[in-house]
């Protein structure tokens, strides 16, 4: 059993930067693969990133590759999304997931623990 608690969401206008923050208790955090996933009202929940269980391998939704960056540190059971340049598209209610899956797999993986959500506002 792994709980996850995201934190860091807030409003920022166009082109700033937030950092978001998924932590998780659990002795088990550093066996799972961690990923973040975003909700736009009337969407469905999308794949952001993921991040392999020892941090070498990151993924990338073509639509946030190169302004976002996930990371985690394995003592501290937390995992980050650092995220610049932000649109109003970003604009989501941003969850954190621990997966069954491989980080490889987890785009198409729903399997696994999910937080609660934060949002993020972004203003044009």
């Amino acid at each position: 059993q792994v709980q996850l608690v995201e934190s860091g969401g807030g409003l920022v206008q166009a082109g700033g930067s937030l950092r978001l923050s998924c932590a998780a208790s659990g002795r088990t955090f550093s066996s799972y693969a961690m990923g973040w996933f975003r909700q736009a009202p009337g969407k469905e929940r999308e794949f952001v990133s993921a991040i392999s269980w020892g941090g070498g391998n990151t993924y990338y939704s073509d639509s946030v590759k190169g302004r976002f960056t996930i990371s985690r540190d394995n003592a501290k059971n937390t995992v980050y999304l650092q995220m610049n340049s932000l649109k109003p598209e970003d604009t989501a209610v941003y969850y954190c997931a621990a997966s069954r899956c491989a980080s490889s797999k987890m785009a198409e993986c729903r399997d696994g623990y999910w937080g609660q959500g934060t949002q993020v506002t972004v203003s044009s």
